[in-house]
């Protein structure tokens, strides 16, 4: 990125440092015409928790996007691009996996016309199916080996001189009136041009934003260690209950997988006799991860060492001892898809500043990224060279139609 002067640079914040906010801070910094700086409460080098999601995923790239156009665009635009970054002799190449992906549908889904792009599609023949699946195909993708990714990700960020200011946000009037300043003990106040919203969850309460379609997609997972799997298999049945192995490049295999929308659990710790807080749970429930554990030997039995494979019929318990974790997850969940879109707001020392959103990727963060930051930069730099619309109303919700998810 040029930077013979910074300050002529338009100042960009991002807020999240998830996969999303990752990413789309990269596609602006390629711009070479802003200075980014990323305001989170958590990185992708903090210790894992129920906070910050991304290190939880799966992250293999199968899309999901049926009949929806937008999301079909978005989803094979990260593809093209994932697919080029695990290139052999690439500089991200040990983030990745490139194996074969094999996917069974004992429900009503007829076809996968969404997934032919997809290197060596194919449907499965009968007799190449496992019970209950009425049909299935496959084709090669990649797995990511997601905290190694995302702090290669992040690396490659700060490497572009990016900035990275830890901060609890209440209300996105914060960074409007002084950019990131108050946080960072900068004399010189440098103000922002424009702010990227990529909150995930934490945009259902975050002030000016506080978007009430946004819930919580509970997941939970347990991470075993078997190297000798390099395929991965999904399992979906009648009744919507999903299973999945992904393996990845350093030899541990994710296994999968729940969805429970709307499931914080809450849990009370009681600080005095007149206060008390609610937390998110975070911890993975036992029963749980049991129910997983019986439903990946099932769809993979040869999870279990190759060794006892020998010797006789694996069980679970013969899973435990290579079990690395088991884990959970709050994933992003939003009504109408992805939310890419602009607002105005008023900024005390900038007048109008555009505000642009990308957020809401439920369970598809890893698999949307890139794509979906393409579109929001789109956007960003369409607010900025164009500048506030005469009718814009601050916060009104100014954006092209197009891009708004429920259109």
């Amino acid at each position: 990125m040029a930077q013979s002067n910074v300050n002529q640079l338009k100042e960009i914040i991002v807020v999240g440092a998830g996969v999303v906010g990752l990413t789309t801070a990269l596609r602006i910094q390629a711009q070479g015409a802003y200075h980014v700086t990323i305001v989170a409460e958590t990185f992708p080098t903090d210790p894992k928790s129920i906070r910050y999601t991304s290190h939880w995923a799966g992250a293999h790239h199968v899309s999901h996007a049926y009949d929806d156009q937008r999301q079909r665009k978005i989803d094979q635009d990260t593809f093209n691009v994932l697919w080029k970054l695990s290139e052999p002799g690439s500089a991200a190449e040990g983030c990745f996996l490139r194996h074969t992906q094999t996917e069974y549908h004992g429900d009503d889904l007829a076809n996968a016309e969404w997934l032919q792009y997809m290197p060596d599609f194919k449907y499965l023949e009968s007799h190449e199916l496992r019970d209950p699946a009425k049909m299935g195909f496959s084709f090669s993708t990649i797995t990511m080996n997601t905290p190694v990714y995302l702090n290669w990700l992040l690396s490659r960020f700060l490497a572009n001189n990016g900035t990275i200011v830890r901060a609890s946000l209440q209300h996105i009037s914060q960074l409007l009136e002084r950019g990131a300043t108050p946080y960072t003990g900068a004399q010189l106040d440098s103000g922002v041009d424009a702010l990227v919203i990529c909150a995930g969850l934490g945009a259902r309460a975050l002030g000016g934003v506080e978007d009430k379609d946004v819930y919580p997609i509970r997941g939970q997972t347990v991470l075993l260690r078997a190297p000798w799997i390099n395929f991965g298999r999904t399992m979906t049945e009648a009744d919507g209950t999903y299973t999945y192995t992904m393996p990845r490049s350093n030899g541990d295999v994710l296994c999968g997988g729940t969805r429970v929308p709307n499931d914080w659990y809450f849990y009370r710790l009681i600080l005095s006799s007149n206060t008390q807080l609610f937390l998110r749970y975070p911890l993975p429930r036992p029963e749980i991860t049991q129910d997983i554990l019986a439903r990946a030997l099932k769809l993979t039995p040869g999870l279990a060492p190759p060794q006892t494979r020998l010797d006789r019929e694996p069980t679970i318990e013969d899973l435990r001892p290579i079990i690395v974790e088991p884990g959970c997850g709050l994933r992003p969940g939003r009504k109408g898809g992805i939310r890419i879109e602009v607002e105005w707001f008023d900024a005390p020392t900038r007048g109008k500043v555009p505000v642009v959103y990308n957020y809401g990727h439920s369970g598809y963060g890893f698999l949307s990224s890139w794509g979906s930051a393409d579109m929001a930069v789109d956007l960003l730099e369409g607010a900025l060279k164009a500048g506030a619309p005469v009718e814009a109303i601050p916060g009104s919700g100014v954006d092209r139609p197009s891009d708004n998810p429920g259109n």
